[in-house]
């Protein structure tokens, strides 16, 4: 059973990858202009694809959450120095399953970021008037089918965390409690991420496993058919 100083190791060495991938960006020319725009790009071909779910009245405030702060353009590990300040707050106060949410939150940003970065790097200047074309064909150049199913794995895994959170007692008087060292840690931004995704999930009222299997399966597709190769020679 993992316990909370293996979920805090696995948390502070996500941060340190996060830490490196930032410096090779800082060290790009408009790095930050390029990955802004990229984030930007995707998270509204996020909002195209599943439009008819972000649409349906009993997804759409968990859709909108979902796309945007767990599979979109936010960036929590911008804050390591901040999450790591706060770790021992977090591992008092947070039941071991919150603490392994918050990982799995930081890893998910951690392989998009990676993927970003290898993305920045096949586009060039193309990131700054991308289309679908464009962008396929770099998510192609990149490849990293691995790396791609892991990020669809945890975000599988993390929805399922958060409705699970949900079910917990006492789980929404935890968030409260690590409201103010929140605030006064600078972590405004996690907190709100842990408070709206409780929020949201608690309104699915045990829909979240259709949702979450709905919004997996297609970018599973999509990989499927923007990936062929790489699926072909891991069957083999």
């Amino acid at each position: 059973m993992t316990t909370r100083n293996e979920i805090a190791r696995r948390i502070e060495s996500l941060l340190d990858a996060s830490a490196e991938l930032r410096a090779r960006l800082a060290a790009r020319p408009q790095g930050e202009a390029a990955r802004d725009a990229l984030r930007q790009w995707q998270a509204e071909r996020l909002q195209r694809e599943h439009a008819d779910i972000v649409a349906n009245p009993l997804y759409s405030k968990t859709a909108l959450f979902f796309l945007s702060d767990i599979y979109g353009p936010k960036d929590l590990s911008r804050h390591e120095e901040e999450v790591r300040r706060i770790l021992p707050v977090m591992k008092a106060v947070l039941p071991e399953a919150g603490l392994d949410t918050v990982a799995d939150a930081i890893e998910v940003n951690t392989i998009s970021e990676s993927l970003d970065t290898d993305m920045l790097e096949a586009l060039g200047q193309d990131v700054f008037a991308l289309d679908i074309d464009k962008w396929v064909a770099a998510y192609k150049k990149v490849g990293r089918r691995d790396d791609r199913e892991r990020q669809i794995a945890l975000i599988a895994s993390l929805g399922r965390s958060l409705d699970r959170l949900t079910r917990k007692p006492f789980i929404g008087t935890a968030l409260s409690m690590m409201k103010k060292p929140a605030e006064i840690a600078g972590l405004s931004d996690l907190q709100s991420f842990l408070e709206r995704g409780y929020d949201a999930f608690r309104s699915m009222k045990g829909s979240s496993a259709a949702f979450v299997r709905r919004v997996t399966e297609r970018e599973t597709e999509l990989m499927n058919e923007w990936l062929p190769e790489e699926r072909a020679a891991a069957s083999n």
